[in-house]
């Protein structure tokens, strides 16, 4: 899965064109929310700490702050995709269903439901159209010459027209244009609703073998992105003409905030045992893939209670070969989170987790091993970014100790899983 460097060229000179094009710029409809000085570390007093108080209060932050990331995350991670792709073969393997293929315009339907329901939101019928038209050109052109430039092949290997994934991209278009236009002005959970929807088709496109993880981040990132370029251009254009509501004022944060949460939890699992030697045979396990959800209920802005529930996937390797099963795993660990606000958007958190493995059985060398229910400790120690008063994003590394997940007496079992994911902040 390599990208092509005529691609590799045209996503630098996008990004750089996209920089020079609204970098400079500052909000021209709507008034631009401030900092909340609050800072437990005396970060916003030093010169970087102005420097990203600045940064993050202009037009070009806050159409990209989110987007980037999303893009980079899926160009950096494409070359590691197979580990996701195992977890999916482990629990899915024949998992087709089309609903996916309707699911990317639901915010859609309810974004023009609402309109013709009368519901007012941001913009005019005609000012609203030219921001969803600007936007659907500049999603078509840019998922068409990145599909026909980059030419990866699909995981079911139908056609090289992987990368990045549409139906992401569009789910995530939709949902923007929702959030823009009822989530900014009269409710949050239009938001919320929009981009959860989003995620179900993004995911569904993973498990239904048609795009590789990466696929879908970028898509993701393509779709937020086109959808706020496309408000942007519309604004240069009518300036307040056809503006009927405000936006919602920003909730105020400060040190005092709790921080709970309930995301996704997408990771990488690096086996640190090394070798277990079974019967004579060296078995290996690389890196394998775990996803699930994680969430937390904090009592106050340090101390809160909560848990994860997550599936992944070993691939074994013995005596150097790759074995035909995977062995996969299911767990579910509650107890103590823990958190430290460095600035109100900015959180360090661990956490101290027991709870319950079960991992599958499989045949190696006419021995069936796994298939064990063990208990086990874990703790892990994570950064989180509050984007929004109801989202936020967060990277972690989660360490979890119990014993063989192979075979009965074996070597304790120890997990590092690198990873992050996305959160609903409440």
């Amino acid at each position: 899965m390599q990208l092509r460097s005529p691609f590799r060229k045209l996503s630098v000179l996008l990004v750089i064109c996209m920089g020079i094009i609204i970098g400079p710029q500052r909000g021209t409809a709507q008034s631009i929310r401030a900092v909340t000085p609050c800072d437990s570390l005396g970060i916003n007093r030093t010169g970087f700490g102005r420097f990203m108080n600045h940064v993050s209060s202009t037009r070009a932050y806050e159409m990209t702050h989110i987007a980037i990331p999303l893009i980079a995350s899926g160009l950096i991670i494409q070359h590691n995709d197979y580990p996701f792709r195992s977890l999916r073969n482990t629990y899915f393997p024949s998992f087709r269903h089309r609903y996916d293929d309707y699911l990317q315009y639901a915010p859609a339907g309810l974004l023009l439901g609402l309109k013709i329901g009368g519901v007012e939101g941001r913009s005019s019928w005609g000012r609203m159209l030219v921001s969803d038209a600007f936007a659907a050109v500049l999603l078509t052109a840019s998922t068409r010459i990145m599909k026909s430039a980059c030419q990866v092949m699909r995981p079911d290997n139908t056609d090289r027209h992987s990368f990045p994934s549409g139906h992401a991209a569009t789910a995530f278009l939709t949902a923007t244009l929702l959030h823009k236009e009822y989530g900014r002005t009269r409710s949050p959970w239009y938001s919320v609703g929009g981009y959860v929807t989003a995620t179900a088709t993004g995911l569904s496109r993973i498990i239904n073998n048609k795009h590789w993880l990466s696929d879908v981040l970028t898509g993701a990132g393509i779709g937020i992105l086109c959808g706020e370029l496309g408000y942007y251009f519309t604004d240069l254009i009518f300036k307040d003409r056809g503006l009927l509501r405000d936006e919602l004022p920003e909730p105020k944060y400060d040190l005092t905030h709790r921080p709970s949460f309930l995301g996704l939890y997408l990771g990488y699992n690096l086996f640190l045992n090394g070798t277990e030697r079974i019967d004579g045979s060296e078995i290996t396990f690389p890196t394998g893939g775990n996803a699930g959800i994680e969430g937390a209920w904090f009592l106050n802005n340090h101390f809160g209670f909560g848990g994860r529930l997550t599936a992944m996937n070993l691939d074994p390797i013995v005596d150097g070969v790759t074995n035909p099963d995977q062995i996969g795993g299911i767990s579910c660990y509650l107890g103590a989170y823990y958190s430290l606000p460095l600035t109100c958007k900015w959180h360090v958190g661990t956490k101290l987790l027991a709870g319950y493995n079960h991992t599958s059985a499989i045949r190696i060398h006419d021995r069936t091993l796994g298939n064990r229910n063990v208990f086990g400790m874990g703790t892990g120690v994570s950064l989180t970014f509050i984007a929004h008063h109801n989202f936020g994003m967060r990277i972690f590394s989660d360490y979890n100790i119990t014993p063989s997940l192979i075979v009965p007496h074996g070597n304790i079992s120890h997990l590092l899983t690198l990873g992050g994911g996305v959160n609903l902040q409440f």
